[in-house]
């Protein structure tokens, strides 16, 4: 993860990221809840299970690349295979598109499994 983000963003930001990958999972999740709720077919249910799961990550900011390019590629084939509700579609996508490329911040997951570490040295004497 390290190699993919050379520092993971701090102060104002990170905090702008941290509301992205918040309103992003959030909204992602509750849309996949009311689509299942509807009872879709199995194949729109296991796309649905995929989304609700990577909103999931984006909310802890776990596997953020992963997770957004993965959002991005769902909401890319729902935009053609359902043609009702383009522009939510749309702004789902990029989202998860942007948060994919820009990584997930400071406050994540991600920073505290991949991000920098800092070793103290003590003298022997």
């Amino acid at each position: 993860m390290r190699r993919l983000f050379s520092t993971f963003a701090r102060g104002l930001p990170g905090t702008g990221l941290l509301l992205m990958r918040l309103v992003a999972g959030i909204a992602v999740i509750a849309r996949a809840v009311a689509i299942l709720w509807g009872g879709p077919g199995l194949g729109p249910a296991i796309l649905q299970v995929l989304a609700a799961g990577a909103g999931l990550l984006l909310l802890a900011g776990l596997w953020t690349p992963i997770a957004g390019a993965l959002m991005a590629v769902i909401y890319l084939w729902d935009i053609f295979s359902n043609p009702g509700d383009l522009w939510t579609k749309v702004l789902l996508g990029t989202l998860c598109a942007a948060l994919a490329l820009l990584g997930p911040g400071a406050w994540s997951v991600d920073a505290r499994l991949f991000g920098w570490k800092r070793i103290d040295v003590r003298d022997r004497h």
